[in-house]
């Protein structure tokens, strides 16, 4: 009898343990936080060598993150660019190659592989790939609530499809119900995605928080950031022309106001995940889903292929297992981000995605070779219609040139190395042919890959039976 005792006692023991042990390989599981913003572009951060604008924060992360210099936005613009970060596809595949058209249900996105393996899922911020009917001008679909099947995957959700009234910003809840954010949005988002981490601390969890700043207008920061810059100085790239000089400094300096804003609201998760013991097990990113050209070339906005539109910010930060303090410099777009994170986070990689998963690039195990990567403007559109100067484009981003051809055959080639400012366009040049010939190859075999014919806008709008917006359709002769 004392022997039986002692043997319940032993596989009680033993039972606890494995209890135990089950338990600390749930807790394993990494939460993800997911900073999505709008319109920032890869040079403007103090850690990669802007000395004006105040990203001390930031700047702080990527001393504990991995960072990504060469991440680019395959079509810089809102809609394309947010589709293939959730479904791991290139624009011509999801469908979402112009702004306000509807990313179809049947996708298999990334919260859907999360919620099926246990996760939590929140949103907060900014969709942007709900559409609307066709039809219905943009600033009305805009404010439709995106119905329960329309989500993708994430049950927490406190989401407005498209606005940049940051002062009077207003969201729909899980039951379509519509709010206000109280103040700055930004500010009052990240308050409840504080919210959001404390609730599921003890649930591995993924939450998307995704800001509609620094996207203009660009004077409506609350007053305290833009004081910050108001008799600032602006240093501006040596790409904007000396008439845009008065105009590029004065939306500068509100761009700016917008992103020292969030600086203080990424200050303030870091601090709460820290403060909530799931620094070590989280992986926390931030990227933006293009850039802003804002003169450079005397350009504005973006869909265009130089740096200022292409190049965005990516850092990454995962304690348990990425070195900080790191780059990752190889090439790395949109749809690589879907299974780069569920390679991270050890959860099966759905088969329809195309992008690449860097999972043993960042831990050492694995050495890619990713030369090149794609980027692209099948249709252009709104703010780079035809009669602004739009055109259909394919081309590449390598870590050392850019080249793009249009309709017409070659268009740019820019050595980046040499001229980071894109100054000198030397497609066609003799002492770069061969440069160019090595691109194009490199480009061709992407397309081929892709499926994509490089065919005019009008193919791809019949393909996917969407309508033109406004005058979009109407072209003029470019050359």
């Amino acid at each position: 009898m004392k022997h039986l005792i002692i043997l319940m006692c032993v596989l009680q023991v033993i039972s606890c343990k494995s209890k135990k042990d089950i338990k600390t390989q749930e807790k394993k599981q990494p939460n993800v936080v997911f900073i999505l913003t709008d319109q920032w572009r890869a040079q403007d951060l103090g850690f990669a060598g802007n000395d004006q604008v105040i990203t001390s924060a930031i700047d702080n992360l990527a001393k504990e993150a991995v960072v990504f210099p060469n991440a680019i936005s395959n079509i810089p613009v809102c809609t394309p660019a947010r589709a293939s970060l959730m479904t791991g596809k290139y624009p011509l595949s999801h469908g979402l190659f112009y702004n306000d058209k509807p990313l179809p249900t049947e996708e298999y996105c990334i919260a859907e592989v999360y919620k099926e393996n246990g996760y939590q899922t929140g949103y907060i911020g900014k969709w942007h790939i709900n559409g609307h009917p066709q039809g219905m001008k943009n600033h009305k679909g805009r404010q439709l609530p995106i119905t329960a099947d329309r989500r993708q995957g994430f049950d927490y959700w406190k989401v407005h499809e498209c606005t940049h009234n940051y002062n009077n910003s207003i969201y729909y809840d899980e039951n379509d119900v519509k709010h206000t954010w109280e103040g700055y949005d930004a500010i009052a988002q990240t308050k409840d995605a504080i919210k959001y981490m404390q609730d599921n601390k003890d649930n591995p969890f993924m939450l998307f928080v995704s800001y509609g700043p620094p996207h203009a207008p660009y004077k409506t920061a609350p007053e305290k950031y833009r004081d910050m810059y108001k008799d600032m100085d602006i240093k501006l790239r040596p790409n904007v022309p000396k008439e845009k000089t008065g105009v590029a400094k004065d939306q500068i300096r509100g761009y700016y106001s917008h992103i020292t804003a969030l600086d203080d609201c990424i200050a303030e998760l870091q601090k709460e995940i820290k403060n909530l013991g799931i620094e070590e097990n989280t992986i926390f990113v931030l990227t933006s889903d293009h850039g802003d050209m804002l003169y450079s070339h005397s350009q504005v906005k973006k869909q265009k292929p130089w740096e200022e539109s292409i190049n965005v910010p990516f850092v990454i930060k995962y304690p348990a297992k990425l070195k900080g303090g790191t780059k990752m410099t190889k090439m790395f777009s949109f749809p690589d981000i879907m299974p780069t994170l569920l390679g991270m986070s050890d959860l099966p990689i759905p088969e329809t995605v195309q992008g690449v998963d860097y999972t043993g690039q960042l831990l050492g195990t694995e050495e890619l070779n990713i030369e090149a990567a794609l980027i692209t403007c099948p249709v252009p559109f709104h703010q780079w219609k035809y009669k602004l100067g739009g055109r259909e484009y394919r081309g590449v981003r390598t870590e050392k040139y850019t080249y793009v051809k249009d309709l017409n055959g070659p268009w740019l080639l820019y050595d980046n190395m040499k001229d980071p400012y894109q100054l000198n366009n030397v497609a066609g040049k003799d002492a770069y042919k061969k440069v160019q010939a090595t691109l194009e190859t490199q480009l061709q075999a992407i397309l081929d890959k892709n499926g994509d014919e490089f065919l005019p806008a009008e193919a791809y709008m019949k393909a996917w039976g969407y309508q033109w917006d406004g005058n979009d359709k109407e072209k003029i002769d470019i050359h």
